[in-house]
């Protein structure tokens, strides 16, 4: 598999729409979205089109108008937009469970190649498919709050860094991102988190 420029723009305006939708913001205009993630306008457009018409997205015209996510972000899983963009994941045809095409191998039921393929296709989608777009939003949400970063689609900066964060954080760490606390943590729960600190 790989992802194209058309895959990677269009997964990036996904999470920026399912960013804008958790922030409370309910439409994006197209430029907005362009300009945020440094993409070209016209190509972003054409993305747009094409997920609206497989109805991820849906739009409201006029000059207060835009884009949203049309479903509910933990119903769209990551391999169905890869699929959509850029087709299967299966690096070749005769891999691929859902385009599936014959391959020149005289002995494909033996190609120690194929076989090798399948399992890279397997472990692709076993991770394109566990997630949603849902997940993927609330992980980037997560992750930015943490590192106090400022915040898409809001008007306010992002607050003051914690002094004397170590570079080896626990709180940096996989677990934390999947929301499970870490043992090595050093106690501080007496601490807002920054979502805390928002409300």
């Amino acid at each position: 598999m790989t992802l194209t420029k058309k895959g990677e723009y269009a997964l990036r305006a996904m999470i920026q729409l399912g960013i804008a939708k958790s922030l409370g913001k309910a439409l994006v205009p197209v430029s907005e979205l362009a300009e945020s993630n440094r993409l070209p306008l016209k190509f972003v457009e054409r993305i747009l089109l094409e997920l609206r018409e497989a109805g991820y997205v849906e739009t409201q015209r006029g000059k207060l108008g835009g884009y949203q996510i049309a479903k509910s972000m933990h119903e769209i899983k990551m391999g169905e937009l890869v699929r959509l963009i850029d087709g299967r994941l299966a690096p070749i045809a005769c891999a691929s469970e859902t385009e599936y095409s014959r391959c020149s191998c005289p002995d494909e039921e033996h190609c120690g190649l194929r076989m090798l393929m399948v399992d890279v296709r397997n472990a692709i989608s076993d991770i394109l498919d566990r997630y949603t777009l849902g997940d993927v939003v609330e992980v980037t949400l997560r992750k930015m709050r943490q590192d106090n970063a400022t915040l898409p689609f809001t008007p306010e900066p992002a607050p003051c860094a914690r002094p004397g964060r170590r570079i080896a954080d626990p709180a940096q760490g996989f677990l934390s991102q999947l929301g499970i606390r870490s043992v090595l943590s050093d106690g501080d729960s007496d601490e807002q988190t920054p979502v805390e600190e928002s409300r």
